[in-house]
């Protein structure tokens, strides 16, 4: 079964009004604690892949990396998950792992 262009167009639309929105978020995120922040230079990037080889590759050239840590509670919740865990052993720069407000 071969795919009409008509829908290989609606994919393709599809796919760059979710990377628009996924922008749009990402800038309206940073910008709400950069004000609080402003002498923090914060690179913005949009990725397509696994999140783990991402964000260490991303380490080659950062500073610091920082991941966020769900902390699902008890003592599994004082755990790493297995995105820190991997930076945490293979990231090229400092590593920040931080949780949210509870």
């Amino acid at each position: 079964m071969t795919s009409s262009p008509r829908t290989i167009a609606t994919i393709d639309a599809d796919a760059d009004h979710l990377r628009e929105a996924e922008q749009r978020l990402l800038d309206e995120t940073v910008a709400s604690r950069q004000e609080d922040f402003a002498q923090i230079v914060v690179e913005r990037r949009l990725v397509r892949s696994w999140i783990r080889p991402a964000l260490i590759d991303a380490s080659h050239d950062a500073q610091l990396v920082v991941a966020g840590a769900r902390g699902l509670g008890g003592f599994t919740g004082l755990l790493p998950g297995s995105v820190s865990q991997a930076l945490l052993h293979h990231a090229r720069c400092p590593v920040a792992v931080v949780r949210g407000r509870e």
